[in-house]
């Protein structure tokens, strides 16, 4: 095998020659001249018809360069962006020529993703430190979303579109364009006082050229909402503290459930508490909450789980979003010192996993100045006495200071106390505080090639099985990207009294080291747009043991230019089980502990043009598994009904045979999902998803009024079968009313 990886790497050096000829372009030779910003004494009326004399009375921004599929000219589908401004609002129009009139829409929902459709976006950098940024965006019906970039933008994940705030637009069709306009408040976004220019970028999706263009010129091998390449709004005077910002969210629910497998009668409760969103100065906020309440947020997608560790979901819930990455940016996203999901969430008795109901929480989050980033989060949770899990409170505090251009160095602090005479609980039977400490660098260039984390993280706890030499972790990785290649390193190191229980760390006692390399080809012909050839490799020793798991994987990507893409990779695994494991988790016969298995997998998957009325993804698998056999198929498939809403069905089929006496199991997860936007206001979503490896059968369908700004009427409805004989798990309905109120 590691024959073939030195053959396919020597084919990868060789084929330079062999692409096509693209050259480094200096982005100094691509810069724009600075949007002005003009202040009004009057107000637009926002029609989104971009017409008043006070758009044009500053420089705008104009003359964008195409991203896709080429990032060496101007787009054919132009832009221009014209800012004013006065003491409460930035106001902010777009006009978005094309080719025709014939858009793609795929639903009215707000927070719609950009890809596949029309829509223009907006991204300050008020900070100006290229690192964290607020995102605003228009389509061309009129439907708004807003979101946070941190970390500059380097992975997508970076992209957290469930942050809301209040502000206001419209949009305006015309013949051959289209235009917007955007009043956003200064108490929506965070900045230092007295400021003459912010770093500013905008980007555009046009489905008619089928083309991605950005003002502020951004190469192609980086993602199109990389902070890296920002250009400039010039103020014409110096912005002041907006007036008092507060915003008081109360709320109030009622809710009806029964548990059919408890054979418990139905019950019936209510609530009410709220949120405050305080503005301390123009770059620091105080969120507070009084017995908050996520009924309303969607659930989770599920997953086939054929890992022998726990598998991570993303935090949803929106008073834990905004400044989200200065608490949970450290480490990286396996070994996470802090992740806010535990918060709220407990183990009983019977060690199931249940919700705890959180008391109060307050965030104190944002900038002291243009180097200086804090944060500080406390939060209380209730008693369950039924349940043994006492009431604890969770401290976390986060400071970041800008080094060079664009990276920084952190210190955290996460703190977990329980309070175990709660329950009448000796203190040597329950962890009484688990604290960490940690210190990360992170590394990213003025130009993005140079990216890279460093980290240190010491724990603290009453165990006495380990040493204070056992409870550490620490880490790094380094990668650098230019037009033609991709080089990355990274190494890890956990001990195994290394354990937080505020974190995420699915596994410790180990050594990893992990390393690839990819190069880029760019053809002037055909339908591909990109393609490149990767290796990779990821080794992990347990100390004392020795080597556990090995994976070497050759890789092959492709981008058309149709907006689909095409995607194989072929792997060699190695495990060796410290502990026994069912591969198929349906509580069969396990493989021993003390065993060893080598086998070689392969999938490739396609994904269809975004901009069709149907579009889907495919990714079919096989190979070997463990010591026997895997074959998969997953995908989706989404039909869009524009602009009302769309279809869209996710499947996930997996076959596994191994050799008697061990299991073998035909595993599959359906997840059908209807979403209608019977207007800009109005929502409907159903999810249903079909688990085979958990017996379940999930429905979960919400109703959304947005009866005003940011305030919503929710009705959600939520059951759970088997799917042995469809018996009732349990059900629920909730009703919950919302309302944003600016004081």
């Amino acid at each position: 095998m590691n024959r073939l990886f030195f053959f396919v790497l020597l084919l990868v050096c060789c084929s330079w020659g062999l692409s096509s000829y693209a050259q480094n372009i200096d982005p100094a030779s691509r810069a724009q001249p600075a949007i002005q910003a003009k202040r009004t004494m009057a107000k637009p009326v926002l029609d989104g018809q971009v017409n008043e004399e006070l758009w044009f009375r500053g420089r705008p921004a104009k003359d964008f360069w195409q991203l896709f599929p080429s990032d060496s000219v101007r787009c054919p589908a132009q832009t221009e962006i014209y800012i004013s401004y006065d003491d409460e609002f930035l106001y902010l129009a777009a006009i978005c020529y094309t080719t025709g009139n014939d858009y793609v829409i795929p639903s009215l929902r707000r927070d719609f993703r950009a890809g596949g459709n029309d829509n223009i976006t907006f991204v300050f950098d008020s900070y100006n430190d290229r690192t964290n940024a607020f995102v605003f965006g228009m389509n061309p019906y009129g439907v708004m979303r807003e979101a946070l970039i941190a970390n500059g933008g380097r992975e997508r994940d970076d992209f957290n579109e469930n942050w809301d705030n209040k502000w206001s637009g419209a949009s305006f069709r015309g013949d051959k364009f289209w235009s917007c306009e955007l009043a956003i408040p200064f108490g929506a976004l965070r900045f230092k006082e007295n400021m003459r220019e912010w770093n500013f970028n905008s980007y555009r999706f046009d489905t008619q050229t089928n083309t991605q263009s950005t003002w502020s010129w951004i190469p192609q091998n980086q993602l199109i909402m990389s902070l890296a390449f920002m250009n400039k709004i010039e103020w014409e005077e110096p912005l002041k503290k907006a007036g008092s910002s507060v915003a008081i969210i109360p709320y109030i629910t009622g809710a009806t459930s029964t548990d059919f497998e408890a054979q418990e009668p139905a019950m019936t409760s209510s609530n009410i508490g709220g949120d405050a969103k305080i503005a301390l100065s123009p770059s620091l906020n105080l969120d507070l909450t009084v017995n908050p309440d996520f009924s309303q947020v969607e659930v989770d997608r599920q997953v086939i789980n054929l890992d022998r560790f726990e598998i991570f979901f993303p935090e949803r819930r929106q008073f834990f979003l905004e400044n989200a990455d200065l608490f949970s940016g450290f480490g990286d996203q396996r070994i996470n010192p802090f992740f806010s999901r535990r918060i709220g969430i407990g183990r009983d008795t019977a060690d199931n996993v249940v919700q705890i109901p959180i008391l109060y929480g307050a965030r104190l989050s944002g900038k002291l100045d243009n180097n200086w980033r804090v944060g500080l989060l406390n939060m209380h949770t209730q008693l369950d006495r039924d349940g043994g899990i006492p009431g604890a409170n969770y401290t976390v505090a986060a400071v970041q200071r800008k080094l060079f251009s664009r990276s920084n160095i952190g210190l955290i602090f996460v703190d977990k106390e329980n309070f175990a005479n709660d329950l009448d609980i000796a203190s040597d039977e329950m962890e009484r505080y688990n604290r960490v400490i940690g210190l990360d660098y992170n590394l990213a260039s003025s130009d993005n090639r140079w990216n890279g984390k460093f980290f240190y993280h010491q724990l603290f706890n009453p165990d006495t099985t380990h040493t204070f030499g056992d409870k550490f972790a620490h880490g790094g990785n380094l990668s650098y990207q230019d037009r033609f290649w991709r080089f990355e390193y990274e190494q890890n190191w956990v001990r195994d009294g290394y354990e937080p229980s505020v974190g995420f760390v699915p596994r410790n006692n180990f050594f990893s080291i992990r390393n690839g390399i990819r190069h880029f080809f760019y053809p002037t012909k055909g339908a591909i747009n990109r393609y490149s050839l990767g290796l990779r490799s990821r080794q992990i020793w347990q100390p004392v043991d020795g080597k556990t798991d090995h994976q070497y994987s050759f890789s092959w990507d492709v981008d058309l230019k149709n907006t689909g893409g095409i995607n194989a990779d072929l792997n060699h695994n190695y495990v060796y089980l410290f502990d026994e494991f069912d591969p198929t988790r349906s509580d069969g016969t396990p493989l021993a502990a003390g065993t060893e298995y080598n086998y070689v997998d392969f999938s490739i998957s396609y994904r269809s043009d975004q901009r069709k009325v149907i579009s889907y993804r495919l990714e079919p698998g096989f190979g070997q598994y463990f010591n026997g056999t895997r074959y998969s198929l997953q995908g989706g498939l989404t039909w869009r009904y524009q602009p009302l809403g769309f279809i869209e069905l996710n499947f996930n089929f997996n076959h596994i045979d191994l050799p008697a006496p061990y299991s073998t199991a035909t595993l599959f997860l359906i997840g059908p999902r209807i979403d209608l936007t019977l207007s800009k206001s109005i929502f409907l979503t159903t999810f249903l998803q079909y688990n085979s490896q958990v017996d379940n059968l999930n429905i979960n369908a919400r109703l959304q009024w947005r009866f005003a700004p940011v305030s919503d009427f929710f009705l959600v409805y939520t059951d759970n079968y088997n799917t042995t004989d469809f018996g009732v798990k349990n059900r629920a309905i909730v009703a919950k009313m919302t309302y944003w109120l600016n004081l």
